[in-house]
């Protein structure tokens, strides 16, 4: 079953430059592209992510899910470009 990629993922997308569609990849939920090149795949299918969260449980829900995640997360989304970085900027 493909991710649906929402809005929320697709504006934080816009504001890094880069494109974003279903991934190919097994396990994953979204391909990151860069000028057309594919630089990242990310989410693990089978967790929410912040749009998720907010669906299903609320705003208040998402914010706490996605302040742990920024917390316990933090060392991988520093590097700029990596997948961390997308994951954390795109998906929360």
């Amino acid at each position: 079953m493909k991710f649906k990629i929402r809005n929320y993922n697709l504006q934080q997308a816009k504001k890094l430059n880069v494109t974003i569609k279903p991934s190919t990849k097994v396990g994953k939920k979204i391909d990151v592209f860069k000028n057309g090149v594919k630089v990242a795949s990310i989410g693990a299918k089978g967790y929410l992510d912040f749009a998720s969260y907010k669906e299903k449980f609320g705003k208040v829900v998402a914010d706490e899910k996605r302040k742990n995640y920024k917390k316990r997360h933090s060392a991988n989304s520093k590097v700029k470009g990596s997948p961390g970085y997308y994951a954390s900027k795109i998906l929360w």
